[in-house]
């Protein structure tokens, strides 16, 4: 059973950084991609960024050149680097398995002066 759980979220103005992590037990993380989602309030969640088992990484277009993914396989950990926020990057951000069910509780970010 895959188990995530997220952490770093927190306060930040805008154009500050924060780095979240996600450890995950359960799989063997090193053959596994993985992902970052969001939820803003009210909103769908949505996929913002993947890291596959090689290290090449994908963004979706409102995050790519400020997010940054990256994993290290010996903690069993994904990160995601978020620079220049914005208020609209204010949400419950969650890790996942790529091909599995199942979520953290995920972390909240609120970007906001």
């Amino acid at each position: 059973q895959v188990q995530l759980v997220e952490s770093g979220g927190g306060l930040v103005q805008p154009g500050g950084s924060l780095r979240l992590s996600c450890a995950a037990s359960g799989i063997i993380f090193s053959c596994n991609a993985m992902d970052w989602y969001r939820q803003a309030p009210g909103k769908s969640r949505d996929w913002i960024a993947r890291i596959n088992s090689g290290g090449f990484t994908n963004y979706a277009a409102s995050v790519k050149g400020r997010f940054t993914i990256s994993r290290d396989n010996a903690k069993n950990t994904v990160y995601l680097q978020m620079n220049s926020l914005k208020p609209e990057d204010t949400a419950v951000y969650y890790c996942k398995v790529v091909g599995y069910e199942g979520w953290g509780q995920g972390t909240q970010v609120t970007v906001s002066s």
